[in-house]
């Protein structure tokens, strides 16, 4: 059978086809009554409206904003390579994708360029920041003005639908699992390296690494975080500190999605090549880490399957419709030496 079109659903509903174009787009002027007759030829027909087809007709055509961290590293150059490999994918669906680097350590500077977005700016952006009011409320404001937003990576607590990325709980578990694995018998303590506890994919991911590790492997015990901040300096120093402090370590969790900066640190310290290490995402460093046995294994998640989940669902929000949801399921994947 052939899809059933617009003529059909004025047919059936007894109304106009410049009704039904005016119920489909959601403008005023349609009696409730009239609304309500059209919705049921809607359901009744099983019509499924083209979206693209209705775009094109009126040359409609998207600006999705990537709001990135301006402190970064090979992780973060990846999703702007997948990002410019996705403008390309999604050039006949007239969308176009553009970065914008925030500082991810001041909310009120990620307020204000919010903030400074209409709808004549950007149909949507995509948000990889730490969660606070200063954001939270910006992208309340952002929404009601019309543009889409999702968070990106890093969760926001009132948009869980919406987000994309992996279940971090479960990846941190993951994380637990496998490391106190590698560990065997060994009983010691547990370095835990973050860039900031204050984003939420890295309070989550450390929510469940403490309760896997805690239920499986009593015999070892997870350090306080340590927060980085991106600063190599300082990174040196806590790593050095706690080293020093604490001499019965015998695992390392790098928790932020950079690992380059702490493995280097780690590779230049006496008697640490003996230490089990799990870091986060697949770069360049980490593939190399694998290799040479700076790194035990990487949990990570597919940085190009991201950026064209963030796309999609921001293009669906756009467009007042929805995704599949099995599609924009980021998996918790695991990468050894021998799965390269």
């Amino acid at each position: 059978m052939l899809r059933p079109t617009t003529k059909d659903l004025a047919k059936a509903a007894g109304v106009s086809r410049a009704t039904v174009d005016r119920v489909l787009n959601g403008r005023e002027g349609v009696k409730q009554k009239t609304v309500d007759k059209v919705n049921a030829a809607i359901k009744e027909l099983g019509f499924v409206r083209n979206i693209q087809a209705a775009n094109l007709a009126k040359s409609k055509r998207y600006r999705f904003v990537f709001a990135l961290p301006r402190s970064g590293d090979e992780f973060l150059r990846e999703l702007v390579r997948h990002i410019e490999e996705a403008e390309e994918a999604f050039a006949t669906d007239q969308i176009w994708c553009d970065v914008q680097r925030i500082d991810e350590n001041d909310p009120h500077s990620i307020a204000s360029f919010l903030a400074s977005l209409s709808p004549d700016d950007a149909s949507g952006v995509a948000i990889m920041a730490p969660e606070s009011p200063q954001v939270r409320d910006a992208i309340f404001r952002l929404q009601e003005r019309g543009v889409a937003a999702v968070p990106f990576i890093s969760d926001q607590t009132t948009m869980e639908t919406d987000s994309v990325g992996i279940d971090n709980r479960a990846a941190g578990a993951t994380a637990a699992l496998l490391l106190g694995r590698f560990c065997g018998a060994a009983n010691g303590s547990v370095m835990v390296i973050a860039e900031s506890m204050q984003s939420r994919d890295s309070l989550e991911r450390r929510l469940g690494f403490d309760k896997e590790l805690g239920q499986r492997f009593p015999a070892l015990t997870a350090l306080p975080s340590l927060e980085t901040y991106g600063d190599e300096e300082r990174t040196e120093s806590i790593i050095t500190n706690m080293l020093r402090a604490n001499h019965n370590i015998v695992g390392i969790y790098i928790m932020s999605s950079e690992a380059r900066v702490p493995l280097k640190i780690l590779s230049g310290l006496q008697e640490t090549d003996r230490l089990v290490r799990v870091a986060h995402e697949r770069t360049p460093f980490t593939e190399k880490a694998l290799n040479n046995g700076q790194l035990d294994c990487v949990i990570t998640q597919n940085a190009g399957h991201l950026v064209r989940s963030a796309v999609r669902k921001l293009k669906a929000i756009s467009d007042g419709s929805s995704t599949h949801r099995q599609q924009e399921q980021i998996r918790v994947e695991i990468l050894l030496p021998t799965n390269l």
